[in-house]
């Protein structure tokens, strides 16, 4: 087994995983601290260190809000659950699982963002413990970034001071990541060239954004995103502009009584994260015409990305947004305010009886946004493999949750056993699958192959306009089906792809 390797900065040592066949290297630095005169900077060179580096335990997750306080938020339930786990500005670390005996394997490559808003969330969170997908044969790697205001100040300071890199410092942290990655990977028995990125929710988002900036053209090979494509389903969310979020900047500035960047780099970084809690803005990706040149989701649906292989999806339950109205007049005003054109064939498929439009129009805007991606690529002449999923089975609990944003990642991951609601036998067949679908996907491209007994798993067949295929990820297990677009969603499609 690989218990040792160098890096750039160093030697690092591992730890064997609850599998001895797995190492696990945690805490590993890819950058320098971003703290003082590096705080709102992109990612700098690490520093190196002498002797051996013992990479046991998970370092200290980004500055944010203390988890697991608010017990009547679902995921300080599910996985934001220490209250007392370590925190720190210096957070630019990661980890990485190896199944390699040696360094020649060159086994896939599995690099991974942690969603929750860009506000908080964590590699060290239990549901991203690496240790059965790289039971597969997959070195995966975990990537810490800057959150909220560390990670997503901007200011018109940082633009005359640092043009190249003014912004979406998180993001850069990511690419640091990703580029680390590619540098060091070959030290635990990894494929440089046989990279999969992925992510869910702000870490899926994340991901679009990594594809969607063309200056990583080669860095990667295949990504996944879960629940990642989000927009309004009546409306642009494409967040506030550059110029927008440096006059936020500045009434930040003032909010914290400084003037200049200098000032506010002396600040504690616990002051500067509750001072940002209590200031109740938020920190999160701008166009700044630098790395991001354009808003990731709606750069995905144009098709100016990278073009590779993905797997994308969602739950069947997570964010379904009703139009607003009171009553059924105030119902279709909004529709013709929202959907101009589309209004008509939309209010049709809504119906007459006011609740059951409320409920019919109640729709998933990653399903749409996803509809709306294929159907440009569809125009464009563009083609790509695309694997598109839902996943769909009961999920149990006290709480009753339906099949809740996020709620995924413990059985792709492979995780079940560490989350406290009361999976059974049917749960664990589904995620031993998924996980399964998930690492044939890094391997090759393609997720299809057999069970753990030989068996060949249900067929996942590429999504196409004239053949929408979906892999349905249900109680009884995986099922492909053909998902055409229901007659709600059709003019809301429609509707978006005529604001892009």
């Amino acid at each position: 087994m690989i218990r040792k390797a160098k890096v750039e900065g160093g030697v690092v040592v591992g730890i064997p995983a609850a599998d001895p066949r797995i190492t696990a290297f945690k805490g590993i630095p890819f950058a320098a601290p971003p703290v003082g005169e590096n705080r709102w900077r992109a990612p700098q060179p690490v520093i190196p260190w002498e002797g051996e580096r013992k990479c046991w335990t998970f370092a200290p997750i980004s500055m944010q809000h203390i988890p697991g306080l608010d017990l009547n938020n679902i995921y300080s339930r599910e996985w934001n659950v220490d209250p007392e786990i370590p925190m720190d500005e210096d957070c630019l670390y990661l980890n990485v699982w190896t199944p390699a005996k040696s360094t020649d394997e060159k086994l896939p490559v599995f690099v991974w963002f942690f969603g929750g808003g860009l506000r908080e969330g964590n590699p060290a969170e239990m549901e991203f413990d690496g240790e059965r997908i790289a039971r597969r044969g997959i070195v995966v790697v975990t990537v810490n970034y800057r959150l909220n205001v560390f990670g997503f100040l901007s200011h018109p300071q940082l633009e005359a001071e640092q043009p190249d890199a003014p912004a979406n410092f998180g993001h850069l942290d990511q690419r640091a990541g990703i580029i680390w990655a590619k540098n060091n990977i070959e030290a635990f028995g990894g494929d440089p060239n046989n990279i999969t990125i992925g992510g869910q929710s702000a870490g899926g988002g994340s991901t679009c954004a990594q594809m969607g900036s063309l200056i990583n053209e080669g860095l990667f090979q295949k990504a996944i995103i879960m629940s990642g494509t989000m927009t309004g389903v009546y409306g642009s969310r494409a967040g506030i502009t550059y110029e927008e979020a440096q006059k936020q900047g500045e009434d930040f500035f003032k909010y914290l009584g400084v003037s200049t960047l200098e000032e506010a780099r002396k600040i504690d970084a616990v002051t500067l994260r509750d001072k940002c809690e209590a200031y109740n803005g938020r920190f999160s990706t701008v166009v700044d015409n630098k790395f991001i040149d354009g808003h990731f989701v709606e750069k995905m649906v144009k098709g100016d990305h990278m073009k590779m292989p993905i797997i994308i999806g969602n739950t069947s339950t997570e964010f379904r947004t009703p139009l607003a109205g009171d009553n059924m007049e105030e119902f279709r005003e909004n529709a013709k305010k929202a959907l101009g054109p589309q209004a008509d064939e939309f209010l049709k498929a809504c119906g007459d009886d006011f609740e059951e439009a409320k409920k019919k129009s109640a729709v998933c805007g990653f399903e749409m946004t996803f509809r709306a991606m294929k159907e440009k690529d569809k125009e464009q002449g563009i083609d790509y493999p695309t694997y598109y999923y839902v996943f769909n089975p009961e999920i149990p609990g006290w709480d009753n949750p339906g099949t809740f944003h996020s709620s995924d990642l413990w059985f792709f991951f492979e995780n079940l056993a560490k989350c406290w609601r009361p999976f059974k036998g049917n749960h664990y067949d589904l995620s031993r699958q998924m996980c399964n679908y998930w690492c044939n996907f890094m391997k090759t491209g393609d997720p299809n192959g057999v069970d753990n007994d030989g068996t060949p798993m249900e067929t996942w067949k590429k999504y196409s306009i004239e053949e929408p295929n979906a892999m349905w990820f249900n109680n009884d297990g995986p099922k492909l089906e053909v998902t055409e677009p229901s007659d709600v969603l059709k003019p809301l499609v429609e509707n978006y792809k005529s604001k892009l």
